[in-house]
C-alpha cells in the first residue's frame, strides 16, 4: 500500500517538527516548506495526497495558496486565524477543512485521516508519478531506478525510499532526523553515522563522486541536499 504524501507549508520551525513527527509516527509521510514558494516547487515534481496550510506566511499567503490548488488535492487550513469569518473565507477560497491554532495533535491527525479517507471514497488514487533527474529515472510504482542507457540499478529497499524522498523533494535540506523518519521501519537502531553510510552507497550506485558529489550534497551541521531538476513523466 502507498504511504499516503502530506505536504505541510507553515513558517513556524517548532510546528512544522512537531506535525511531521506526529504524522510519521502514524505512518504518513511529511514534507515541511517554510513558505509557498518552497511548496510550489515541490509540487511541481510531485502532488502530495493533502496539503495542510498556514495562512500567514513571508510572500504568497495561504488563501492564495488554496486558491491555485483548486481542488486539485485535499487543504486543510491550520491557523491562528479562527474567528468564524476566517473559517468561511477559508473554505469558500476551496479549503476542504479549517482547525484554529493552537490545535490538538490528535484532532489534527484525525482531521487528515478523514479527508484522506473522504477522498478514497470519492476517485480512484491514481498511479505514482515516473521521475527523471540528470539521465536517471526512477519509477515510484515498480520501485525501479534506471539509468541513462536504460540500465536497471539494483537499489536495497531503503535505498529506494532514501533516493525516493530525496527527488520529491528537490533543492530541500533533508536533516537527518527527517531522514530517519523515511526509513522507519527499514532499520531497527537507525543513526546518524548509518545514514551517513546509506547515503553515502546511494552515491556511489548514482556515481555521485564522494569528495565532489553533484547530486546529493551534504550541508553542514543541517542534512543533505538533493540538487538535481526533477521532471514528472507521464
Amino acid at each position: 500500500m502507498t504511504t499516503a504524501l502530506i505536504h505541510l507549508v507553515e513558517d513556524d520551525p517548532e510546528i512544522r517538527d512537531l506535525v511531521c513527527a506526529l504524522l510519521a509516527r502514524e505512518g504518513l509521510d511529511c514534507a515541511a516548506f517554510p513558505d509557498a514558494a518552497a511548496f510550489w516547487r515541490a509540487w511541481a515534481v510531485q502532488r502530495p495526497d493533502l496539503v495542510v496550510l498556514d495562512l500567514m506566511m513571508p510572500g504568497e499567503d495561504g488563501l492564495s495558496v488554496c486558491r491555485r490548488i483548486q481542488g486539485a488535492v485535499p487543504v486543510l487550513i491550520a491557523s491562528a486565524r479562527g474567528e468564524p469569518m476566517d473559517r468561511i473565507v477559508g473554505l469558500e477560497v476551496g479549503a476542504d477543512d479549517y482547525v484554529a491554532k493552537p490545535f490538538v495533535p490528535r484532532e489534527l491527525v484525525a482531521r487528515i485521516k478523514a479527508l484522506l479517507r473522504r477522498r478514497d471514497r470519492a476517485e480512484p488514487r491514481p498511479p505514482a508519478r515516473r521521475l527523471a533527474f540528470g539521465g536517471w529515472r526512477l519509477d515510484l510504482a515498480s520501485r525501479a531506478l534506471t539509468d541513462a542507457d536504460g540500465q536497471a540499478v539494483e537499489l536495497t529497499g531503503g535505498e529506494f525510499d532514501l533516493l525516493a524522498a530525496f527527488v520529491r523533494r528537490p533543492q530541500q535540506v533533508l536533516s537527518r532526523d527527517d531522514i530517519m523518519d523515511v526509513l522507519k521501519g527499514r532499520q531497527a537502531d537507525v543513526f546518524d553515522r548509518s545514514i551517513d553510510i546509506q547515503v553515502s552507497r546511494l552515491r556511489r550506485k548514482l556515481g555521485d563522486h564522494p569528495r565532489e558529489p553533484r547530486l546529493i550534497r551534504t550541508v553542514r551541521n543541517a542534512g543533505y541536499l538533493f540538487t538535481a531538476d526533477v521532471e514528472v513523466q507521464s
